[in-house]
């Protein structure tokens, strides 16, 4: 069972050393890091490719094209059987990839493996020891259109789900919600209630935590439910792509 790691990195220089050391330990010599750079005008290339681990993969992109095209890329670019989506700036707990693949290698009906996190300062100090506390995680689809609870630095799912979220449609919201809702439409996913990571809240974090304003939300859901329809209609093709790889 091959792991592929898809990482999007953008002047992620102050914490992607502490990252991608966390990650690498816990993978096998023929796993993988795919490492897509967004033209990051930082060291952040140059820490990455200083480890000459033969597993990293660093690919730059010459101009910006932001956290979307640039998880596409990523996931493109992978070839294992089994895909972790990582920030540059999280830290993944020392048995975090042996237990996911636990769940998938015994539980051959789930596609998608969601887990809890921990959540850091920029510092490294914990804020919170959980995310999804007393069972805040919904996998249902119509709550997640809502209210979204798919984390991608949590998330890893087996490799045919590529082929049925790819491409990112340009006016979803993200890319994990994205994924997350359409494999709880077609398929199954399985939830670990343990903080196998730490989530780093900082000032600079792609992902902020305020909501945007109303109007882009609405938008936003308006064009996800689009666009969820349009792909609902490859649920066959997907669903017998899952059950080919059930022995995995």
């Amino acid at each position: 069972m091959k792991i592929s790691v898809c990482m999007a990195t953008y002047n992620g220089a102050r914490f992607i050393h502490e990252q991608l050391a966390s990650i690498l330990t816990q993978l096998d010599s023929d796993d993988e890091i795919i490492l897509v750079d967004d033209a990051s005008t930082d060291a952040t290339v140059f820490i990455a490719e200083g480890f000459s681990d033969k597993r990293i993969r660093v690919l730059r992109q010459t101009h910006n094209c932001g956290v979307l095209k640039t998880f596409e890329r990523t996931l493109r670019e992978a070839a294992g059987d089994i895909i972790f989506l990582a920030d540059q700036d999280d830290v993944w707990r020392g048995d975090k990839v042996a237990k996911v693949k636990r769940v998938f290698q015994t539980h051959a009906d789930l596609s998608l493996v969601l887990s809890d996190c921990a959540i850091i300062d920029a510092m490294g100090e914990v804020v919170a020891t959980t995310r999804f506390k007393s069972g805040k995680f919904h996998p249902g689809a119509l709550h997640n259109i809502v209210r979204n609870s798919y984390l991608g630095c949590s998330m890893a799912f087996r490799r045919p789900i590529l082929e049925y979220c790819l491409p990112f449609p340009v006016d979803i919201p993200m890319h994990d919600m994205w994924i997350g809702i359409l494999n709880q439409l077609v398929s199954k996913n399985g939830y670990i209630d343990e903080p196998l990571m730490s989530y780093r809240r900082h000032d600079r974090n792609s992902s902020p935590e305020k909501h945007a304003p109303v109007a882009q939300m609405i938008r936003w859901r308006l064009a996800l439910v689009k666009n969820l329809i349009l792909r609902y209609r490859q649920a066959a093709l997907f669903r017998r792509q899952i059950s080919a790889n059930r022995s995995l």
